[in-house]
């Protein structure tokens, strides 16, 4: 057993935060090299993002997952019965997983091109390209590991701060679907 993912990002944030010390980004060229390895990045990211939704196309799972969504934060309200096939599911993921890359892509040009910040160009070089190949999906349709223990749909949150404010994970244990369609809690499928 390694490292977690949140670990290994510190010790590489650190690290690339002194090498940024020693790069002369104030060199045209240097800053332009940088800019071309965050555009790279990004296309190889984008690549493992299509790649992955054509095998979930490819592979159309129709196998039936039910799961018992939170109830938002504050809210006195309980969960909501979702009933979705594993093929709207992985792509509703994948589709997720591409949104907020191009969030971090929109964020990035705002620090960069708006506030002159040319450090985090490295930083977010690597960081979500390792992302993007330790997510879940990427171990089940481009690694081919099983989908069961941490794997198993619907995929368990990353612990971190905004996973607490969502009101926890999804619940997907045969007693707590049941309970919400006995209480008739949503059950609309998703298609």
């Amino acid at each position: 057993m390694g490292l977690s993912p949140q670990i290994t990002n510190l010790v590489i944030i650190l690290g690339m935060m002194q090498v940024a010390k020693k790069i002369p980004f104030e060199d045209p060229n240097v800053l332009n090299l940088c800019r071309a390895l965050y555009a790279l990045s990004n296309v190889i990211i984008l690549s493992i993002h299509l790649y992955i939704m054509n095998t979930i196309n490819r592979k159309k799972d129709l196998t039936t997952l039910k799961y018992v969504e939170p109830a938002p934060m504050g809210s006195t309200e309980e969960g909501k019965l979702v009933t979705t096939t594993i093929h709207a599911y992985d792509l509703a993921q994948a589709k997720q997983l591409l949104r907020s890359q191009m969030m971090g892509v929109f964020m990035m040009g705002v620090m960069h091109l708006y506030f002159k910040y040319t450090n985090p160009l490295l930083i977010q070089s690597i960081i979500p390209l390792k992302g993007a190949f330790e997510s879940n999906l990427a171990k089940i349709h481009i690694f081919g590991q099983p989908a069961s223990g941490d794997l198993k749909r619907p995929f368990k949150q990353a612990a971190g701060l905004m996973a607490g404010l969502q009101g926890g994970a999804a619940q997907s244990d045969k007693k707590a679907v049941e309970a919400a369609e006995r209480a008739g809690r949503g059950g609309a499928k998703e298609e």
